[in-house]
C-alpha cells in the first residue's frame, strides 16, 4: 500500500477510526493530514504511542548520516535519552531550529556556545552544529552542504523529538510543503523517504516528548503555549518573596529576593500573574481554571532549589524558561507531576 506524503503512515480506506484512513483510494494524503494542512484540525491525537527506542534502534541499523533537529527554544525537552548509546559512531549533524523565536540580543556565537556547553554537560557528541530558522535560506544551504559532506551518498535519517520542526525543515530543503506541519506533537507517524536533489532523506516519527508540558496540555491550548513569533522577554524586579503563576500551568515562587530580577521567556499569549508568596496558594486554589488559564487536569508536584549562583535559568519543558539573577535564597517550582524542571547556566 502507498504511504501518506504528509506523515508517512500506510494509507487505507476501510477503517475510518484507524490511522492512514482516506475516503479516496487514489489520495496522496491521509484524512488526518488533509485536515491538518487545510483546517489545522486534529482528528487523531498521537502525542503518545510512538516508542522512541524503536525509532532509534531502526536508525542505528541503517547505513546513514543523521540530521538531529532540536528546537532551540525548547532545548532541554529536545534532548534524547540514549542517543549516544544508540547512534555511537554515526555522523550527527545538529540543526538547532526556531532560532527566530529567540530574542535578537542572543548572538549566534553565544547561542552556539550555549548548545555545545549543554551537550558537553550531557555527554553528547555531534559532528557539526547549524542554527536555523524557516526564513534563513543561508542556514538551509549550510544544512544541505553538511548533509552532503557527512552522508557521502548514503541516506540521511532526520530525527528529533515531536514538534521539533523536522517536517518544516525538510519542506524548506525541498522547496515545497508536501510534508504535514502542525503545532501538534506526533504529526509524522512513519518513516517517510524523500529525495531532494541527489540526496535521500528519511523523515522519522517524532520521538515522544517525555516529561513535557506539551504532553499534558489539551491540544486546543497549544496555540497559547507554543510561541510562533519572536519572544519578547517579560522583566520583573524582585524584592521579598514573590510568586508568578504562568497561566494555570505552572508557578514559580522566589524567596528572599534582594536586588534581584526575573525575566520570563514564554509565548506572548500566556498570561503571567504576579503575587506575594504568602498569597500564592490562595490565589492558585481560587482562580486556577478561571483567571489562571490554561491549566491541566493533573496533580501538581514541587521542585525546590537553593540558588547558589548569581544568575541561572529555570526551564520548564514545553513551556519556556525564567532567568533569575541577583540575590534569591530559595526557589519552588510547581508543575504538573512528571513535567521536567531543569536549573541551568543562563542562556542569555
Amino acid at each position: 500500500m502507498p504511504r501518506c506524503r504528509g506523515c508517512g503512515v500506510e494509507l487505507q480506506n476501510t477503517d475510518k477510526k484507524a490511522l492512514g484512513y482516506t475516503p479516496k483510494a487514489d489520495s496522496e494524503y491521509c484524512q488526518r493530514c488533509f485536515r491538518l494542512i487545510h483546517y489545522g484540525d486534529l482528528t487523531v491525537s498521537m502525542k503518545t504511542g510512538i516508542d522512541p527506542f524503536d525509532v532509534l534502534k531502526k536508525v542505528s541499523e541503517m547505513d546513514c548520516a543523521v540530521l538531529w533537529v532540536v528546537d532551540l527554544f525548547d532545548f532541554e525537552a529536545g534532548m534524547i535519552s540514549g542517543l549516544s548509546r544508540y547512534l555511537a559512531g554515526k555522523d550527527i549533524i545538529m540543526a538547532a531550529t526556531k532560532r527566530d523565536l529567540l530574542p535578537e540580543t542572543l548572538s549566534d556565537h553565544k547561542a552556539a556556545e550555549f548548545v555545545f556547553t549543554r551537550l558537553k554537560d550531557l555527554g553528547i557528541h555531534i559532528s557539526t552544529l547549524i542554527l536555523s530558522s524557516k526564513e534563513d535560506q543561508t542556514a538551509i544551504e549550510e544544512i544541505r552542504e553538511a548533509v552532503g559532506e557527512y552522508a557521502h551518498g548514503r541516506p540521511c535519517a532526520v530525527i528529533g523529538k515531536a514538534n521539533s520542526g523536522k517536517s518544516t525543515l525538510l519542506n524548506c530543503l525541498s522547496g515545497n510543503n508536501s510534508l504535514t506541519v502542525s503545532r501538534y506533537p506526533g504529526t509524522t507517524l512513519g518513516f517517510n523517504e524523500i529525495t531532494i536533489g541527489d540526496q535521500v532523506y528519511i523523515d522519522t516519527p517524532g520521538i515522544e516528548i517525555e516529561h513535557s508540558m506539551l504532553m499534558d496540555a489539551d491540544e486546543a491550548d497549544l496555540k497559547t503555549i507554543v510561541p510562533d513569533s519572536r519572544i519578547k522577554p517579560a522583566v520583573y524586579q524582585l524584592k521579598g518573596d514573590q510568586s508568578f503563576a504562568l497561566g494555570g500551568l505552572a508557578r514559580i515562587d522566589l524567596y528572599g529576593c534582594e536586588k534581584a530580577s526575573c525575566v520570563f521567556y514564554l509565548s506572548g499569549r500566556l498570561n503571567i500573574h504576579r503575587s506575594k508568596c504568602e498569597n500564592a496558594d490562595e490565589l492558585w486554589q481560587k482562580h486556577q481554571g478561571e483567571m489562571l488559564v490554561p491549566t491541566v487536569d493533573k496533580e501538581f508536584s514541587v521542585s525546590r532549589k537553593r540558588m547558589e549562583e548569581n544568575k541561572m535559568d529555570i526551564v520548564i519543558d514545553g513551556l519556556g524558561w525564567a532567568c533569575v539573577s541577583g540575590t534569591v535564597k530559595n526557589i519552588s517550582v510547581h508543575v504538573p507531576k512528571g513535567v521536567n524542571v531543569t536549573y541551568r547556566k543562563a542562556m542569555l
